[in-house]
């Protein structure tokens, strides 16, 4: 148990997903606890339990992922048929092994009743029995408290529809602008002449309507939903548009300045960061960028045929970068767009460097895992080139181990590219062949962990990784596609 612990808390961070630090100790355990742990909790037991109790949760978790989906057509029914099916012969090994007598379980018993009411009412979009208790606070303890508990009821109700009049007052207030300054700058904004007002008023408007980009600067900010429409967003994007298994993206520079701390040339940065193949490696993926349409690639090509670019050419250097997709659920904007961020920097929070991994486009024609690669971002890089701007990455690659998921975990399975000198393979990649973040958690096999092992050091350290499906629904439906 205690290497399990370790494990757990050798996971590498991920937007939106909790980090525990120690494992499972810690002294208040709540629902959310335990669904952020079974996000991660898979590649920890792999290895030290049977491999039954293994499958018998991944495909528990399959269940819980499909009938969560905002979209469930005949084929995600019969999916969900039999990864139930399935579940119920493998969970028997808890009897088996005399973890259980029985696996009558309540919650588990209605698992078999989705299907049907599916059918009858529609994709259930992440609604479940907990939401009923979460809104007892806010519907019935809190209004109790207020009221003279006499005949409380009456008053419990004028409470709640108070309540919900003072929040669509508010939203529409909010709408009209009607909340933004205070009441002496108001009086102030009166007494200014017309044509001031005016201007003062459009500069607001602006103001407001840059609120996402603002967003988008706080770098602590690990994302969220984001209010834009989804063709919108596809007009906005670089060249290269991808509208592909529910994941139109664009991936921007989280911040337009650059950071501080770095040298501005290409020959200075290469030294900094003990990349001093960084020149040739620009010089390379220039060489695809300028020739799209031919079927050579940088590779197939000496480097002096490679545009030629000075050691003195000015480069910058970002920290992060923010990757907008389309993922339609009740944890996502109006509109179905959300927003995570991709870091790439030395010092995370005044500690440890945080190297994000991420997807990108490998075949468009492919779905789920086989259309994409897994990199891990080591520099986000921008340049200009012949009166051009090339936003750009410095990343590591990862390729697929066999053309089939884990037998056990369900999870597909990535190694690091070696060069002939064993060392991690590394290239430069465009910013539009990024998708969206990716979660690596190591293959521990039956291996213990050191007790001093960092987090930081676990997507440098080990042969093989899980590409972790169960990090959020999005990824999950990316992936899991057969």
């Amino acid at each position: 148990m205690d290497d399990i612990d370790r494990r757990i808390a050798a996971t590498p961070p991920f937007p939106g997903l909790r980090h525990f630090y120690e494992g499972r100790r810690f002294k208040q355990w709540t629902g959310d606890d335990s669904k952020a742990l079974m996000k991660i909790y898979l590649p920890a037991i792999a290895g030290h339990v049977p491999d039954g109790m293994v499958q018998a949760i991944a495909v528990f978790l399959d269940f819980c992922y499909l009938v969560r989906r905002s979209t469930i057509n005949h084929d995600t029914l019969c999916r969900i048929e039999d990864t139930l099916n399935r579940f119920y012969e493998h969970r028997k090994i808890f009897v088996a092994t005399g973890v259980r007598q029985t696996i009558s379980l309540p919650r588990q018993h209605s698992m078999k009743h989705y299907i049907h009411l599916i059918q009858e009412y529609g994709a259930p979009n992440g609604l479940c029995s907990s939401i009923t208790e979460s809104k007892h606070i806010k519907a019935v303890k809190e209004p109790w408290r207020r009221s003279s508990r006499f005949e409380a009821l009456g008053q419990m109700l004028k409470t709640n529809s108070r309540l919900s009049k003072l929040t669509a007052a508010r939203a529409y207030f909010k709408k009209r602008g009607m909340l933004h300054g205070t009441a002496l700058s108001d009086t102030l904004h009166q007494m200014l002449p017309s044509e001031l007002q005016e201007e003062m008023l459009r500069q607001e408007r602006e103001v407001r309507n840059n609120s996402d980009d603002d967003e988008v600067a706080r770098e602590d900010d690990e994302g969220g939903p984001v209010d834009i429409m989804k063709a919108a967003t596809t007009v906005d994007m670089a060249k290269r548009a991808r509208e592909w298994i529910h994941a139109v993206s664009r991936c921007i520079y989280s911040s337009p300045h650059a950071e501080s701390g770095y040298p501005r040339t290409l020959d200075g940065l290469a030294d900094h960061i003990m990349q001093p193949e960084l020149k040739s490696l620009i010089r390379r993926f220039l060489f695809d960028q300028c020739n799209t349409d031919s079927t050579l690639t940088s590779d197939d090509v000496p480097l002096e045929r490679c545009p030629k670019i000075h050691g003195s050419h000015r480069v910058l250097v970002f920290h992060s970068a923010v990757s907008t997709y389309y993922s339609p659920s009740e944890v996502s904007g109006l509109h179905g767009m959300r927003r995570e961020r991709i870091r790439s920097c030395p010092s995370w929070r005044r500690k440890e460097a945080r190297r994000d991994c991420a997807f990108a486009v490998r075949d468009l024609s492919q779905p789920g895992m086989p259309g994409m690669f897994v990199v891990r971002v080591l520099l986000f890089i921008s340049f200009i080139f012949e009166e051009k701007t090339y936003p750009c990455a410095l990343v590591e690659w990862f390729s697929l181990c066999g053309n089939e998921r884990d037998p056990i975990t369900g999870m597909w399975v990535v190694e690091p590219d070696l060069n002939d000198c064993g060392q991690r393979e590394v290239s430069v990649l465009h910013l539009d062949a990024i998708v969206r973040n990716a979660h690596l958690i190591p293959v521990f096999g039956e291996t213990f962990l050191p007790g001093d092992f960092h987090h930081s050091l676990s997507l440098s350290s080990f042969r093989a990784y899980y590409v972790n499906q169960y990090a959020d629904h999005h990824i999950h439906e990316v992936l899991v596609v057969d």
